[in-house]
């Protein structure tokens, strides 16, 4: 299929889809920052302009609408306004009404937090339910952990996939432990082959990399390695832990917090590298602009924490009409 990306970061929808066969026709971003990452990957920059300015004539037809909706508004860490007045980014989903509505899109595939499905006593994800149904479209849901789709991060997001009543019903969801099964070794062989290109100057000790710690287990050749939240910030938490157990996936990767591993007794952070295998992101998707200065590492925290982890993507991209 055809398709437009909405809010579209530095391309995480774009790699799962276009992985899957399908055409990107139309990229609209409106940060900077994000979209010179993007136009360095792709060779073209997304359209800057504010999504609300943007005439719905001015955008191509397609088969699909795509895109992670802002979701501060609607995040457990935020301040949960959903779509008050007061910050805008939650009106921007009846952007994506607007554009669906004059353009008559077939289909549609949205992201958001998990925390958007109970958001104000569920009120909120009624409202985008009823939206939808009301411009003509049957929608289907999942909440999908990254855990389970090739990558060692929990991460729980809430994945909506929408088709015009006419348009054959996309078989996409019950999709949620496709990959919860397979050996654990794939999961990890996307994170820590880092590779002396970012790490040759640091110790021995601070050079292992997951998969290698992992397959050693039990011979006693290395210590055990324990994913850690906001390493310099003693009294952060998630889930109520900073600290979790040896072999499970490392905390949700955040616009703000900064992730780190205890190996043995040995406390670093996660590299930028490491946060795009983290995200399903190809090696250093994030270091360079597109006037080829490099981005700074925390600009690339930055990106990784806000991006969808490509691999979900492409599962669902896959169960897409072609």
């Amino acid at each position: 299929m055809k398709f437009i990306e909405l809010f579209a970061g530095i391309g995480g929808f774009r790699l799962g889809l276009e992985r899957a066969g399908h055409e990107c026709v139309w990229a609209s971003e409106f940060m900077p920052k994000a979209g010179s990452i993007y136009e360095h990957n792709f060779g073209h920059a997304p359209d800057s302009r504010d999504i609300r300015t943007v005439h719905a004539d001015e955008i191509p037809d397609a088969d699909l609408l795509c895109g992670g909706f802002p979701c501060g508004t609607f995040s457990v860490a935020g301040k949960q306004t959903g779509f008050g007045t007061e910050d805008t980014r939650g009106t921007l989903f009846f952007e994506i009404c607007r554009i669906i509505s004059h353009k008559r899109i077939p289909y549609i595939f949205l992201e958001n937090v998990k925390g958007l499905l109970n958001h104000d006593g569920g009120r909120t994800f009624g409202i985008i339910v009823a939206s939808l149904d009301e411009l003509g479209y049957d929608v289907q849901w999942e909440c999908l952990n990254s855990k389970n789709f090739g990558v060692p991060q929990h991460r729980e997001r809430v994945f909506i996939i929408g088709n015009l009543r006419g348009k054959p019903r996309p078989k996409v969801f019950p999709l949620g432990q496709c990959l919860a099964e397979n050996d654990g070794s794939i999961r990890q062989q996307k994170v820590d082959e880092a590779g002396a290109s970012e790490r040759n100057s640091e110790s021995n000790s601070t050079r292992h990399d997951w998969k290698g710690l992992q397959n050693n287990q039990g011979r006693g050749a290395v210590s055990q390695v324990r994913p850690v939240l906001t390493v310099d910030r003693e009294n952060k938490r998630q889930n109520g832990r900073m600290i979790k157990d040896h072999n499970e996936p490392v905390f949700t990767l955040t616009a703000q917090d900064r992730h780190g591993l205890l190996i043995g007794d040995v406390l670093r952070k996660l590299t930028p590298l490491e946060c795009e295998r983290l995200q399903g992101l190809p090696d250093n998707w994030t270091k360079w602009y597109a006037d080829k200065k490099l981005v700074p590492d925390a600009q690339r925290y930055e990106r990784c924490g806000r991006a969808v982890t490509v691999n979900v993507i492409y599962e669902m991209a896959k169960r897409l009409p072609k």
